[in-house]
């Protein structure tokens, strides 16, 4: 019996070894048998598994001015500011102005009570027409030989002195008025008729608001860049979609050593006044203009390890593959530094698809006619 059984495992071994190799075999056969000519065309029109150009979509390199430029944020002054403040002290007698109305340079803003120094104003002429009169009869007697020549030269002092004395009681009498000194928009008072003030008491604020002046700071690095005359754009968030055009007007000489950054300063004109002094600005400070410049969509650029970034140019039907360097970004719009050039026709859509080489069908809005071989393409017009 344990003979039986040994020869009976042995003999089910040797079947189950010889079907596996005839599977083996029947397998490998079938695998390398050629196919017939026009099999795979026969099979590709019954299964669809032929694979044709890959569809993509493109558009064409575009050269177009670029400006390099950095943003700061800064704030709003007036062209000319001025709290306005009584040289003397003195009661109001007249406001003449009203709050948050323009004024013309040289108007009268407030008067003083000026009772007094109208009186002396009166003395002073008095005084002068009498020295007057006296030097003139000191004049004639020495022209007939009656008087001396220092008699003459004392009248003659006398005369100065009133005429000195009088300038100085219309001076005093022109301090009693207080009158503006530019054209601008008068702010809010803090004194009222009647109200005593001393000398150096603040009456009112005048801003001259028709230019406007904005202060920012830039990083010591752009200091090679930066120079007056340079164009700026500025925007306020109490303004919404306003842009207002600047020109840097002056650069401070001191760097300021705490931040390592320099004060800049540009004009503006406030068209319609929708701009206040005090107002906090974004601005964008434009150091060159270059014309040109390759630009694409950023959809077109593909990322690789490493850094890398890459297109898709059609040249001929096919694909082919380019490292690129890029420069600038300006919204959805990327300059190229190198790589490919204006004029290229390169796949903005369909990237995933695609192998250096591989043959390509252009296809939707970016359609375009394919680009010659690199090398050959000329900068859009």
């Amino acid at each position: 019996m344990p003979v039986r059984r040994h020869l009976i495992a042995a003999l089910s071994l040797a079947g189950i070894a010889a079907l596996a190799g005839y599977a083996y075999y029947a397998h490998r056969s079938v695998g390398t048998v050629p196919s017939a000519p026009g099999a795979k065309a026969a099979a590709g029109a019954k299964g669809g598994a032929t694979q044709g150009p890959a569809e993509v979509e493109t558009t064409t390199v575009v050269a177009e001015a670029i400006a390099d430029d950095v943003s700061a944020v800064g704030t709003l002054r007036s062209n000319e500011s001025v709290v306005l403040r009584p040289e003397v002290a003195g009661r109001i007698e007249t406001i003449r102005f009203r709050e948050g109305s323009p004024v013309r340079r040289g108007d009268v803003l407030v008067d003083f009570d000026a009772a007094v120094q109208r009186a002396e104003v009166q003395q002073a002429k008095a005084n002068l027409a009498l020295a007057q009169a006296n030097f003139g009869r000191t004049e004639d007697l020495f022209n007939r030989k009656f008087l001396s020549q220092s008699a003459r030269d004392e009248a003659a002092s006398r005369l100065e002195v009133a005429r000195a004395n009088m300038a100085l009681a219309e001076a005093r009498l022109d301090k009693m008025r207080i009158r503006a000194p530019f054209a601008g928009i008068v702010g809010i008072r803090n004194v009222s008729v009647g109200d005593y003030v001393k000398e150096g008491e603040n009456l009112v604020n005048l801003e001259d608001i028709a230019t406007l002046k904005v202060d920012f700071r830039l990083p010591e690095i752009y200091l090679a860049q930066i120079r007056p005359g340079q164009k700026l754009e500025l925007a306020s968030d109490a303004v919404e979609g306003g842009r207002f055009a600047a020109v840097v007007s002056a650069i401070d000489p001191l760097v300021d050593e705490q931040g390592r950054a320099v004060v800049m300063r540009a004009s503006l004109q406030n068209e319609g006044l929708r701009l206040r002094p005090g107002m906090f600005a974004r601005v964008r400070l434009i150091l060159q203009e270059r014309a040109n410049v390759a630009v694409v969509p950023e959809e077109a650029l593909v990322p690789a390890p490493g850094d890398v970034q890459f297109v898709y140019r059609v040249v001929d039907g096919k694909a082919q593959r380019v490292e690129v360097k890029t420069g600038v970004r300006r919204g959805t719009r990327v300059e190229i530094v190198k790589g490919v050039q204006a004029g290229d026709v390169i796949v903005t859509a369909g990237q995933q698809k695609l192998r250096d080489g591989a043959a390509v069908k252009l296809v939707g809005a970016g359609e375009a006619p394919v680009a010659p071989a690199a090398g050959t393409a000329k900068p859009a017009s």
